[in-house]
């Protein structure tokens, strides 16, 4: 006998478009999840002028002897930001962190610079102007050009005169050794004419 077969398979439509209208109400909500602005992040205060002197040159023709990869971080080569707990191999990789994003971020600072007004450059200008000017003035004073100039010729007076005395020294100790001349009556024998002298 025949093997029986089985019925047709029916499909249950209203089942079935329930399950595509859930997945579709699924899909755009996360496609608005996805558009949704995100929440602010931390406010960080703006990017300003730093308060301390960056110190380079206190290793500057200095030698260091450098431990192994066991030393301790402050005795490895190189320069060490201990805000960011990192150790850098020269000046300028370090000049490049501190200015860096990573930094900044480490210290609470954005990117971001605060804008000027027209009156805070008006107000800076003016104070670099105050400050020019004092320097002008301080340097002026208490300053006697008649006096700066009669040092300036003492001074020149000096060192023609060293000038002059050290020559005389020279000719002094030269004239010597000219008179520590050959006889003439050895030199004929020894076969000498003269050494391109014109005395005989």
């Amino acid at each position: 006998e025949m093997a029986a077969i089985p019925p047709r398979h029916t499909w249950d439509k209203e089942e079935f478009e329930r399950r595509a209208k859930e997945r579709l109400a699924k899909a755009e909500e996360e496609e608005k999840a996805k558009t949704r602005p995100k929440p602010p992040g931390p406010q960080r205060a703006m990017l300003k002028e730093r308060e301390y002197k960056v110190d380079l040159d206190s290793k500057l023709g200095k030698t260091i002897i450098v431990g192994g990869p066991s030393a301790a971080g402050a005795a490895t080569g190189g320069y060490r930001c201990d805000v960011c707990d990192c150790v850098l191999k020269d000046s300028i990789s370090y000049l490049d962190h501190i200015n860096g994003k990573k930094h900044q971020r480490a210290l609470g600072m954005s990117m971001r610079v605060e804008r000027s007004s027209v009156d805070q450059v008006r107000e800076r200008l003016q104070a670099n102007k105050r400050k020019i000017d004092e320097k002008a003035t301080a340097s002026t004073e208490g300053f006697d050009f008649d006096a700066r100039i009669a040092a300036l010729q003492e001074e020149e007076a000096r060192r023609k005169r060293e000038k002059r005395e050290k020559k005389k020294k020279a000719d002094a100790e030269a004239e010597p050794a000219e008179e520590d001349v050959i006889d003439p009556d050895l030199a004929a024998i020894m076969g000498f004419g003269g050494f391109g002298t014109s005395k005989k």
